[in-house]
């Protein structure tokens, strides 16, 4: 059952704020001694970041207002459902502050154009949000395409016996979303083991294609052909174009493109911090409408 009432149709935004129940204070026994017998709480299961993932709806039309000057790429539109395929990385205490520490330092290098950045690795409330590396566009299926997709889509995950994988961060970047309306200071990551990420990509573009909707960096010739009434079946494996070059995570948006000069101020920064970054992916997500599945990749 979800728990809000829609997602935000562009994906890219990663607006979605993470409602987490306040512990009860305790008495304080003595501000200057910690209890050592008290031990740490464990941390949430991946899947409860899943039931959150969505920010709640605070009105019936598309009001930019509300987003940060953000529009809509995709209308909402009754019986339509806002699709996404990704990999969730969900950073952990010690990550973050790598991740803060660079987000500071390209305030410095940026100067008076650093109000213009905005943060995607929390919420406006100050709530750690995930980050993720896109798999498809922020594109719609119609209500009886969405379990026939599913089906499809896990059934080419597993065929392909795509294990779990590592990746790392290298460099920053910027980059545009398709319509130009907003710009994304990035971390490129290196090319995993095995080609996983051109792999995924693969599976995803050529599931989604099965529904007409657009591809993610590849052209249309990835695209299935229509045999006799009917989709040929994904085959795994097939090789995929390499587009290791376009894959990265976003950390900050922008509304305004920014400068050449910009661009060289982010280039010059000392990103060291980088190396003690290693990101693991064991599942891909599909998020249709308010629902999140998490599909395992291959343990072999």
């Amino acid at each position: 059952m979800a728990l809000v009432q829609y997602s935000d149709t562009e994906s890219d935004t990663e607006e979605s704020e993470e409602k987490l129940p306040r512990p009860a204070k305790k008495p304080r026994r003595n501000s200057s001694i910690v209890d050592d017998r008290v031990p740490s709480l464990p941390p949430l299961p991946p899947a409860f970041h899943d039931l959150y993932a969505s920010s709640t709806r605070v009105s019936v039309r598309d009001d930019p207002s509300l987003h940060g000057g953000r529009k809509r790429v995709i209308p909402h539109v009754e019986g339509n459902w806002p699709t996404h395929i990704y990999l969730e990385w969900y950073p952990s205490k010690g990550e973050l502050t790598v991740l803060d520490g660079i987000l500071s330092q390209a305030e410095v290098k940026l100067g008076g154009h650093a109000r213009e950045i905005h943060s995607l690795l929390r919420s406006d409330l100050g709530v750690q949000l995930p980050l993720h590396i896109s798999l498809s566009r922020p594109v719609v299926l119609r209500t009886e395409q969405r379990q026939p997709f599913m089906d499809m889509f896990q059934r080419a995950l597993q065929d392909s016996i795509v294990p779990a994988f590592s990746i790392n961060p290298y460099s920053l970047d910027w980059v545009s979303n398709y319509e130009k309306t907003r710009w994304f200071l990035v971390l490129r990551v290196t090319k995993p083991a095995n080609d996983n990420l051109n792999r995924l990509l693969a599976l995803a573009n050529r599931s989604l294609a099965h529904f007409d909707q657009p591809p993610l960096y590849a052209d249309r010739s990835t695209e299935p052909i229509h045999m006799h009434g009917r989709l040929e079946s994904i085959k795994p494996d097939t090789q995929p174009e390499d587009l290791s070059h376009c894959f990265h995570v976003s950390l900050a948006w922008s509304l305004t493109e920014p400068t050449p000069e910009q661009k060289k101020e982010i280039e010059a920064m000392d990103l060291r911090g980088l190396r003690s970054l290693i990101i693991h992916f064991d599942c891909v997500k599909a998020k249709i409408g308010n629902t999140i599945s998490s599909i395992p990749l291959s343990n072999v």
